[in-house]
């Protein structure tokens, strides 16, 4: 993992982690406008518009600048093809955040949500010097959970029925980390 401050990206061996670009607007649109995704995530609407991905983009760099969110497209090295994006937040009252992803359905199972969170991982402890990692997920989604297994990532519990979609209640599992090295 390679960060650039001065363009804010993250280079990994097959991504680039970059901020969103207005002329993203429809790729994202296309990507989320999607069941399958939105049924896996917790603030996603569905159907996805245009005007969705446009404001969901006007602040990540106002957010990025003031150390409060950090967004990236998750992005092809040699293409710059649009796989999905993924976040870090930034709770520096406690030195900890969260991460949040979503990959596009057709690109599932290629590993992009796996190396994405790790380089996000390796930003969030060696750059930004945080102290822990979380991350949740529904139940019903277990491959989100797979990717952070492999992250290194523990579960540390169940929040049972915590969240409504869809006229059912889902249960969230909850995995952290700690940064071994700032001990």
């Amino acid at each position: 993992m390679v960060y650039d401050s001065p363009s804010k990206t993250i280079t990994t061996k097959r991504l680039v982690l970059r901020l969103f670009q207005k002329s993203d607007a429809v790729t994202v649109t296309k990507l989320c406008n999607n069941y399958n995704i939105y049924k896996s995530t917790l603030h996603l609407p569905y159907p996805y518009c245009i005007e969705d991905a446009l404001s969901w983009m006007e602040h990540h760099r106002d957010n990025f600048n003031a150390n409060k969110l950090y967004e990236f497209a998750i992005t092809d090295k040699e293409t710059g093809e649009l796989y999905g994006a993924i976040a870090l937040s930034n709770n520096q009252k406690f030195n900890h955040g969260e991460i949040a992803y979503w990959v596009g359905e057709e690109f599932w199972g290629n590993g992009h949500a796996t190396e994405a969170a790790q380089a996000i991982l390796k930003f969030a402890f060696d750059v930004k010097q945080y102290h822990k990692i979380f991350a949740r997920y529904f139940h019903s989604n277990p491959a989100s959970g797979r990717v952070l297994q492999k992250l290194g990532m523990k579960q540390e519990g169940i929040l049972i029925d915590h969240v409504r979609k869809e006229n059912r209640y889902e249960d969230l599992v909850y995995y952290g980390i700690i940064n071994s090295i700032g001990l």
